[in-house]
Order: structure tokens, then sequence, then C-alpha cells
């Protein structure tokens, strides 16, 4: 049939039983119409639907006779609207109606007549698909068909040529599963029947494949079974084709699922390099941070913006005694070999009670306990964190001494209160860190710190929930600071 004798309305018209079917249909409505009437004298309103429904379908083919209806498309739209509205109805009352057996049979009657229309549309279909040319360009890709018929491949194969698609073929599912190990596939065009094993189970092992569930599949089947469509849609299954197949229809769905699978690659390949970035760059803060905060950070970008806000938090700060002479002493070599062993070890220590390294300065160390998260026992942890530091410096000298450096001794300043934390510097070069009277005046009690102990601030006791061994105490003036500090030194504690 060329395309002009398919323009016309006259070379399509439905089948003359059409509106016969839809008679019988209207007259079967109206006998289960009267027979609820005169058993309830009440009609439900999905029985005067239904009649409804019916008279709309008996009118519709009166206006096809008349030739009211000049596009044969609407009138198939409109009929296979009014068949789905009729079958609905009839389900929805065999569903939550209670009927007799006279009703059931009616209702049982109008749906196999209903059947008969859509039989009429899809005679009509079959001889009427017109080749509309798409305007949209196709997208080209690597298409396996998979169907144990040659004769079907090579019709489809020879219409995805013309759209430059690279076509590959497997005749079993055996044969597809051994071709996928080898070659990318953009789309999968899958039937149902084939030897071995059917497509349900090919389907099903294709989206269990942590490789191939992206993979989009078009199931093809000559069976117009609804069942078995919802079990390929469920399972996985992106579209579904019956045959024969519309060759326009095949074209803008393998075009449109191709295009799928070529956005579904680069959100692959996205997500590569966004993981990869990830473990760069909390290979960057664990120098620095816990892993927990250094996830907490990647999770929350607003976190790394330019700016600060206030909050409560525990300052720490260590430093050797006595450095500069011993750096003096030393070449530059093992200057660096000896600060390595110990910020290496004290960095762990700090990392291991859940606080931040915020700076190495020379031999000194700044942490915080409370930023940038914040928890209830940020003192209790910087005092326990402080304890396992000194106690650790043993083992630091015994491994100085084998490498032929000198022992050394650290003096730890701790204090509580107020800091602004954030984000200091430029767009192009930032530090996070903390500012504020809290951290000069931990700078001062470090700077009155005995080798080998620990100072505390009376702000940090107070905040304290352990039960402390405090020695002896003191109050200092620092330089830069009007108010006294008083301070403690801790000997030891114990969490309750």
């Amino acid at each position: 049939m060329n395309t002009s004798s398919r323009s016309g309305f006259a070379a399509n018209k439905p089948s003359k039983n059409w509106p016969a079917t839809a008679r019988l249909i209207v007259n079967a409505t109206t006998e289960l119409y009267s027979n609820q009437y005169q058993q309830h004298g009440v009609i439900h309103s999905d029985f005067s639907k239904l009649l409804i429904a019916a008279e709309k379908l008996e009118n519709l083919s009166l206006q096809q006779q008349r030739g009211a209806i000049p596009e044969y498309q609407k009138i198939w739209h409109d009929l296979r609207n009014l068949i789905g509205t009729l079958q609905g109805y009839i389900e929805l009352i065999q569903e939550e109606q209670q009927v007799d057996e006279k009703s059931q049979q009616q209702l049982e009657h109008i749906d196999r007549l209903t059947l008969q229309l859509l039989e009429f549309d899809n005679q009509h279909q079959i001889n009427t698909n017109t080749p509309y040319p798409s305007t949209k360009k196709v997208t080209s890709g690597s298409i396996l068909i998979v169907d144990d018929q040659r004769e079907s491949r090579e019709l489809i194969r020879r219409h995805l040529l013309r759209d430059q698609h690279q076509v590959l073929e497997a005749a079993s599912g055996l044969e597809m599963l051994a071709l996928l190990e080898y070659q990318a596939v953009d789309l999968i065009l899958l039937d149902l029947i084939l030897p071995e094993m059917d497509g349900h189970e090919l389907l099903a092992r294709l989206k269990q494949h942590h490789k191939w569930r992206a993979i989009p599949v078009i199931v093809v089947s000559g069976n117009k079974d609804t069942e078995r469509v919802i079990r390929c849609i469920e399972a996985g299954a992106e579209d579904f084709l019956f045959k024969p197949i519309n060759p326009v229809l095949l074209k803008a769905r393998i075009s449109a699922g191709v295009e799928r699978k070529r956005w579904l690659d680069k959100e692959q390949l996205y997500r590569q390099e966004l993981e990869k970035n990830q473990k760069f760059i909390r290979k960057i803060f664990g120098r620095y941070v816990s892993e927990e905060i250094a996830d907490t950070l990647l999770e929350n970008p607003d976190a790394l913006d330019l700016g600060g806000s206030q909050c409560k938090a525990t300052i720490m700060m260590a430093d050797i005694r006595g450095f500069t002479t011993i750096a003096e002493q030393l070449p530059p070599q093992q200057v660096v070999r000896l600060l390595n062993n110990y910020l290496g070890a004290m960095s762990e220590i700090i990392m291991r009670h859940n606080g931040t390294v915020n700076e190495f300065i020379g031999d000194a160390i700044l942490a915080i306990f409370g930023a940038p998260i914040n928890r209830e026992d940020d003192s209790d942890r910087a005092i326990q964190c402080a304890l396992a530091m000194q106690k650790a410096m043993d083992a630091i000298n015994q491994q100085n001494l084998k490498e032929n450096l000198p022992a050394i001794q650290m003096g730890i300043s701790i204090n509580t209160g107020p800091v602004i934390a954030g984000n200091i510097g430029s767009l192009k070069r930032t530090k996070y860190g903390v500012v504020g009277h809290t951290v000069n005046q931990t700078a001062r009690i470090e700077d009155a710190c005995p080798a080998g102990k620990i100072l505390i601030s009376e702000s940090t006791l107070a905040d304290s929930t352990a039960i402390l061994s405090i020695g002896q105490s003191q109050t200092i003036q620092a330089k830069g600071i009007l108010a006294a500090i008083n301070i403690y030194q801790l000997n030891d504690a114990a969490i309750p």
C-alpha cells in the first residue's frame, strides 16, 4: 500500500461489524441496568457510568457512519478510550459489587464484546502503519539483537543499519551472555521465546549483573499478553514491542534507549571521578582530622565556604621544650626526622580522640576539640588526649635513640571557651582555623608549662565531667591579656 492511499479516511474505514458490535454492547448494558433496577430499586453509580460509556460508544459509531469524524486516527483513539472505560467499570463492578449470576454473565458478555472491538482496532493498526518521518536526529549505538529466528534478526538488522547502528546478533541466551563478556553494548532487543533459557530468565540475569544492569532492554514478542508485558517491565525492561514491529516505532525507541544509556555512562564516569576526588580529599583531610570529621566535611560542602561562626571549643597546644637549642645542634635532615617521629605520633593520638590537628608551627601543635564538630565531651576528650600524648613520649624517645637522635620533652596546655571557627583566607587559598581570646589564652598557658607537664585552665576544669587528679595551681598574668589566668597542673583523669 502506498502512502497516498493511507492518507484518506475512505481507504481506512473501520469494519462494518464495528457499529453492529457497538449496538450489541449498548443492548447488553441496558439489559444489565434494567436487571439491577428490578432487583434493587436503586442503581449503583458504576452501573450508570457503564451505561453512559456504552451510549457514547453507540454515538461514536453513528458519527462514524455519517462521516462526521473526518480523521480515522481520532475514531480509533476515541474507540480505544471508550473500550478502556467500559472494561474498567466492568472490572470495578466485579471487584466491588455483589452481583447475581445473571448479572455476572451479562458483565462477561459485555467484556467479550469489547474485546471484539479491540480486535477490529488491532487489525486497523496493523494495516495502517504510516511511516511518519521523525525530525529528531537518531542517536546511533551498538545494538544487540537476541532472537532465535534468523529472518527476524535479518529484518531488524537492516532497519538498524540504515540508522548507522552497529549491530550484533545472538541466536540464544547463552550466545548473548558470552558476547556481553567482551563486547560493550548500548541496547538489547530481546525476544522472549528462546532456546535453553527464555527472555524472562535472561532479563533477570542481566539486571542482577553489576556491569550489565545499566544496559537498556527492549523486549520483543509476538504474543500480546498483558501479564507477560507487566512481568518484563517489573523485571527491568525499558520497553516492549509487539511483532510485527513498526519500523518507525522501533527507530524512535532504540534512539531513546541508546541516548539514555549514553547519559547513564556519563553519569557513571562522573560518579567514578567524584569518588576518586573524594578519596583524594579524604586522604588529605586524614592527615589532619579523623575519618568521621573528614566524612562530615565532604557531606556538607557549605562547611568549606569562607567565613566562620562562634562556638565553644577546647583548644590544645603542645610543643617540644628547648627545641631551638636542639635544632641548632643537629643537621637539617636529623631535625626533620626528629619532628616527623614526634608529630606523626602526636597526630595519630589526637585523631584517635576525635580532635582536629589544626596547625603545625615548627615543633608546635595546635589541636581543636569542638570544631568543626561539637560534642558534649570535648574537654574530657582533650584531657584524655593530652595524657595519652605525654604517655607516648617514652616510645618516641626510644625511637629517637635508635636513630641517634636526642630525647625530647613536651609541654601541653588546654583551655576551653568561645572561639570563632571557620575557613580563613581567600578563594584561592583557604585554611580552617580558630581565632579569639580563648586561643590567645591557650598560647600564654602553654608558655608557662614545664617540660613533661599538662596545664589546664579554670574554664576547662569547670567544663570537664571527668574525675581529675589536680596538682599545683597558680595564677599567671599573661602578656597582652588584662585578666589574670588561673591554671592547674593535670596529673591524671578518670571518665565516670
